[in-house]
């Protein structure tokens, strides 16, 4: 495959993919979930048989209050987050919980016939207990509060000074390591380019995203950062094998850099592809047949995957011998 001579149009197809997500960062923005701007925290506790994750998930979608995290504790507790809500919402998560349960425990007419116990006022937490026909408490509320963002400004601050910090020590150590092979290209810009890449990959992802915020209503939370993280590791790593192999044919190849680099591409690419196709297949089984929970998660990694064997194929390198090009 002749990859250096159509280099315009890899970039001209990435140019696209960056400013189009761009352009939906600026408009739409990114939709934050309750990690970022806070919500409100509703714990139970069921005497009976609990509910699974997804059915609690589930029996909250028609409230429509956004992303809801669903926290099994202990034996018989369940943590919710979501966001702020009014005490009619309250009211309504608490009787899709009780319903839920109801359902489970017994058919539905036997779920008719329990007893709904509801006590307490504004000064105090709402309390709600859902009785069997036996008589014993199978659901009963036991906090309902507000809580702050888990992700505080100070860790914002401290998280931009840490990627900072990253992406310069990335630069220096490709640097380092290309040092033998610094003609025709100085060895800091394979760095730069490992850093080109990744901007890449990451305004893709957060652009696909801030378009399914603002179309499928899906909120970040701190697994989106999780899989924002995982993408770049992901993408350095495939860029640094393709690096890795140009500087290995640089000192004995007879051609001239730009073919080099595309033969040192063609020695590399059904690995990188190879190695793709099995991470995706294992990513896509999760996002079909995995939790609600991890869904989007899942989602984020396999875009990432896909953008970051793209780049470290037709962005990276290419790059390289653009650079080659304008030093002559």
């Amino acid at each position: 495959m002749n990859i250096i001579s159509r280099t315009k149009i890899w970039l001209n197809i990435s140019a696209v993919l960056v400013v189009t997500s761009i352009i939906a960062l600026a408009v739409f923005g990114l939709k934050l979930g309750i990690d970022f701007t806070g919500g409100s925290l509703l714990e139970v506790q069921y005497s009976a048989e609990r509910p699974n994750q997804q059915a609690i998930e589930e029996s909250l979608v028609d409230l429509e209050i956004g992303n809801v995290l669903v926290q099994m504790v202990d034996e018989q507790n369940v943590l919710l987050r979501f966001k702020e809500v009014d005490e009619k919402t309250h009211q309504s998560i608490l009787n899709n919980l009780t319903s839920l349960n109801n359902k489970q425990a017994t058919s539905t007419d036997e779920a008719n016939a329990g007893a709904v116990i509801v006590s307490g006022d504004e000064n105090s937490p709402f309390q709600i207990e859902a009785i069997n026909d036996d008589g014993d408490s199978t659901m009963e509320e036991m906090r309902f509060e507000s809580v702050g963002p888990s992700i505080g400004q100070e860790l914002k601050i401290k998280s931009l000074y840490a990627i900072i910090i990253v992406l310069v020590v990335i630069i220096a150590y490709i640097a380092w390591s290309f040092r033998k092979v610094s003609k025709p290209v100085a060895s800091w810009k394979y760095g730069l380019s490992a850093i080109v890449a990744l901007f890449h990959d990451v305004l893709i992802v957060t652009g696909i995203f801030a378009i399914l915020g603002k179309f499928a209503g899906v909120e970040l939370d701190i697994a989106f950062i999780a899989a924002i993280l995982t993408v770049l590791g992901y993408s350095v790593n495939d860029t640094i094998v393709v690096f890795d192999r140009i500087r290995e044919n640089l000192p004995k190849s007879n051609e001239d850099f730009g073919s080099t680099i595309n033969t040192s591409l063609n020695q590399t690419i059904g690995r990188s592809i190879n190695t793709s196709i099995t991470t995706l297949l294992v990513l896509l089984s999760i996002f079909f047949f995995g939790g609600e929970s991890i869904k989007y998660f899942v989602l984020a990694l396999s875009i990432g995957v896909i953008a970051g064997t793209y780049s470290s194929i037709f962005i990276a390198s290419p790059l390289l011998v653009m650079w080659e090009k304008m030093k002559k």
